[in-house]
C-alpha cells in the first residue's frame, strides 16, 4: 500500500479539539464532520486537500481526549497518511481502528516541509520526499495491523470476505 501526495506541516502537541473541534460534534455524519477537519489551526486545509496528501506533524499529534473522531475526519478528507514526530496512544490506537494509515518518524517529520511532494510506502515503511529527493526510514506496521488498515479499520477487517 502507497500514497503520494503534498504536504500539510503542523507543530507539536496538536489536540483532537484542533482536528475536530467539539463545537461540531453534533452530528453522527463524518463527511460533515469532515468539513471542519482543522479549522482552528488551517482555515485552508479541507478548500486545499487533496486524495493522497500527507499531513506532517511533530511530537504528540492527537493528544486531548480520546475521541474516535479526530483520525476519522483525517481519513473522511482523504488524507493519505499522517507522519509525525509522535502520536498520543489513544490517537494512535484510533487510527487503527478506523483504518487510518500513521508513521512515526521524528526525522522526516522534522526535515519535510509544508508543500513538498512526498511518497509513503506503508510496506517498507520508506518515506520518500520528492521534492528534496531525500529519503526516510520509518518502522512498518506488522502485517495483522496492515491488514486493519487496508480494509478499512478493525471492525472492517473482521468481516468475512
Amino acid at each position: 500500500m502507497n500514497t503520494q501526495g503534498k504536504v500539510f506541516k503542523y507543530p507539536d502537541n496538536v489536540d483532537t479539539d484542533v482536528i475536530i473541534p467539539a463545537r461540531y460534534l453534533n452530528t453522527p455524519k463524518a463527511e460533515e464532520l469532515a468539513l471542519h477537519c482543522m479549522e482552528d489551526i488551517d482555515t485552508e486545509f479541507v478548500k486545499k486537500v487533496q486524495p493522497g496528501d500527507v499531513m506532517v506533524a511533530g511530537w504528540n499529534f492527537g493528544c486531548g481526549s480520546s475521541r474516535e473522531h479526530a483520525p476519522l475526519v483525517i481519513k473522511t478528507c482523504k488524507t493519505g497518511c499522517v507522519i509525525a514526530k509522535s502520536f498520543a496512544r489513544i490517537f494512535y490506537r484510533n487510527a487503527i481502528n478506523i483504518g487510518l494509515p500513521i508513521l512515526e518518524c521524528p526525522e522526516a517529520a522534522e526535515e519535510i516541509n509544508a508543500g513538498d511532494e512526498v511518497k509513503v510506502d506503508f510496506d517498507t515503511g520508506v518515506i520518500e520526499n520528492l521534492t528534496t529527493g531525500k529519503t526516510y526510514k520509518a518502522q512498518p506496521f506488522p502485517d495483522f495491523i496492515q491488514n486493519i488498515i487496508a480494509k478499512g479499520g478493525l471492525l472492517a477487517s473482521l468481516k468475512e470476505d
